[in-house]
């Protein structure tokens, strides 16, 4: 087991290690160091501080998950709301199959809701060779303890070494409880999949450094390998209504169920556009827009041409727009067909979430704005001016 150690005879009582601790797990008792274990995390910064006397000392043990190449299968979380299959469901299940065709092993789903055991036989057309049911009304509405322990019992139960998962509120929240109990790790926001065939391992690649560079992260040790996928940056599984899959209905007691929250009610967003993760076409404004009032012009754009009303985190962060309408790094990744940018620099937070659309148009008054480095088509001037005129003219059009 990994830990901390503090050597008591060479500790001086500097305090160096409790002003590094940026956990407060640190203090002096009789001139000597001790550390909470209970706050402390291992991140080796009062190491760092204690490097002259060398006080401290952290061990790290690598441990492997046993039987590990008893692990065989490609699994995918599938997110429904109401009895729906969301299509980032069909994204995942897509890139599931063409992993677990190069590994030669099943896809299996795992659907957990309320009243969905009827949309399972959607999953088996999609390219699934085994579906997992939890229908259960307890399970109407999203609580991360049930959802969470349901998961873990039968991935120990039946040994996937890859599973998927939507990088969404609800993917998120799910499978990272997941990886705590089963005590492996995860990689979040993949932007690409792959698999080492001759390692078995899953290549997760990801953005890091504010989307600088791309990493590509290995899980050497553990099984199973988590990940969790960006919408709309992997195409949707091809329907295939001859194939056929098993669906196995499985039963939880009581136990599974329990959880220290209970939903009292759910209030769906109620917006005049579609939503930006499904939108063919998207309209997002930026720092520039001034103030909410002003989305308006946006809105009166986006219901001409069908699309969705987005916005940049400058734009969310102002309370303009709500976070479901953000696009970028930390809010939603879009492949729209047609993306128009109005007011907004192009900051590498925002253009990873949108770069990869059909065709970009840019709207701002600085030429030198990065946005144009990565649009199809760009319009310096007043967009205050231009978007009414676009507006105008496409209502003319159509």
């Amino acid at each position: 087991m990994s830990g901390i150690t503090v050597y008591k005879d060479k500790c001086i009582g500097c305090q160096l290690c409790v002003k590094s601790c940026p956990f407060d797990a640190i203090k002096m008792v009789e001139k000597k160091a001790v550390i909470d274990l209970d706050k402390c995390t291992l991140c080796s910064s009062c190491v760092e501080a204690c490097r002259k006397t060398g006080a401290i000392e952290i061990v790290r043990t690598t441990t492997q998950t046993p039987d590990i190449e008893k692990y065989k299968g490609v699994w995918v979380f599938v997110e429904q709301r109401k009895g729906v299959i969301q299509s980032v469901s069909y994204e995942l299940l897509g890139k599931a199959r063409e992993l677990a065709d190069k590994l030669k092993v099943e896809v299996s789903c795992l659907l957990l809701g309320a009243n969905v055991t009827n949309v399972a036989q959607d999953l088996v057309h999609r390219g699934a060779d085994k579906v997992y049911v939890v229908d259960d009304a307890r399970l109407e509405n999203l609580l991360d303890e049930p959802y969470a322990r349901i998961v873990s019992n039968l991935i120990r139960k039946h040994r996937p070494e890859i599973l998927l998962c939507p990088a969404t509120t609800i993917g998120r929240s799910v499978i990272s409880r997941v990886a705590v109990q089963l005590r492996v790790g995860l990689t979040a926001d993949c932007t690409e999949l792959d698999v080492n065939v001759a390692e078995r391992y899953l290549m997760q690649t990801r953005p890091a450094f504010g989307g600088n560079i791309m990493a590509t992260i290995l899980s050497k040790h553990h099984r199973p390998q988590l990940a969790t996928v960006r919408h709309k940056v992997m195409k949707e599984a091809e329907v295939d209504l001859k194939r056929k899959g098993v669906i196995e209905a499985v039963k939880f007691d009581n136990s599974f169920f329990a959880s220290k929250t209970k939903v009292l009610s759910v209030v769906d967003e109620v917006t005049s556009t579609i939503n930006i993760a499904e939108a063919n076409v998207i309209v997002s404004g930026g720092r520039a827009m001034g103030k909410a009032e002003n989305f308006k012009i946006l809105e009166d754009l986006a219901k001409v041409l069908n699309g969705a009303v987005g916005g940049s985190r400058a734009a969310i962060d102002e309370g303009w727009l709500p976070y479901s309408h953000q696009v970028g790094q930390t809010g939603k990744t879009v492949c729209p067909t047609i993306y128009i940018a109005c007011g907004i620099s192009g900051q590498i937070q925002h253009l990873v979430g949108m770069q990869s659309s059909d065709i970009i148009i840019a709207i701002n008054r600085d030429p030198s704005a990065p946005i144009f480095n990565v649009a199809n088509y760009g319009i310096v001037g007043d967009l205050f001016e231009i978007v009414p005129m676009l507006t105008k003219r496409f209502k003319e059009v159509r």
